[in-house]
């Protein structure tokens, strides 16, 4: 542990100074923070975007554009993955609704569409699980009761467990947030918009980068 929060103290030290040089950099405190609680990643070798959202959110359905449009420039040494946030109850059925779509194999097929169900179309309350699995069962031609499975399967109340952790772990204080190699955090609200959180995303990844090499 104290080997770790060394090497975090060292990284920060590094961006602070990245930052002091170059006065137009994102700030340490300002565009971007350290995380609440360090996260594990899923790939040490490579460095992790973890995009926190929310599909009731009207934020994250307009950074939906950019952020594909980012992702697939990623260099390959990045890799990009999403959790539901979930601050709370209310956001449990968008949660399910991405873990059980994921289980079913129709994740990527229907990110947007249900994005564009509730902003778009306006259709489908974010808050209505019965609602919702209606509309995956609706839009995937699955049987319904394969759809309740998936829905209230014990890996999907182990999946809400972890998310809610990530969710505290990352100190966000709410969506869309970014969190890089599970150790800083930046967000639109943090950087004034879309395009500005993605550059500062990309400061950050160069940054990490640079550390690891050192550190070899």
């Amino acid at each position: 542990m104290k080997k770790f929060l060394v090497a975090t103290m060292f990284t920060l030290s590094a961006l602070a100074m990245s930052t002091f040089a170059l006065a137009d950099a994102p700030k340490l405190g300002a565009e971007f923070d350290a995380v609440a609680q360090p996260i594990p990643t899923d790939n040490a070798a490579k460095i992790e975007v973890m995009e926190i959202f929310w599909y009731g959110c009207p934020h994250c359905y307009h950074m939906e554009e950019p952020l594909n449009a980012w992702v697939k420039k990623l260099p390959s040494d990045v890799y990009f993955k999403r959790v539901p946030g979930l601050p709370n109850p209310s956001w449990a059925p968008m949660a399910k609704a991405f873990y059980a779509m994921e289980a079913l194999g129709i994740g990527q097929k229907l990110h947007t569409p249900l994005f564009d169900a509730i902003h778009k179309q306006k259709t489908l309350n974010p808050g209505d699980e019965k609602a919702t699995i209606d509309w995956v069962t609706n839009q995937s031609g699955l049987d319904r009761l394969k759809v309740e499975q998936a829905f209230k399967s014990f890996t999907i109340n182990t999946n809400l467990n972890r998310a809610a952790q990530i969710f505290r772990a990352s100190g966000a204080t709410g969506v869309p947030s970014l969190v890089i190699d599970g150790k800083y955090i930046t967000s639109s609200t943090m950087n004034g918009g879309n395009e500005q959180a993605l550059k500062t995303a990309d400061y950050i990844i160069d940054n990490v980068r640079k550390d690891k090499a050192a550190k070899k």
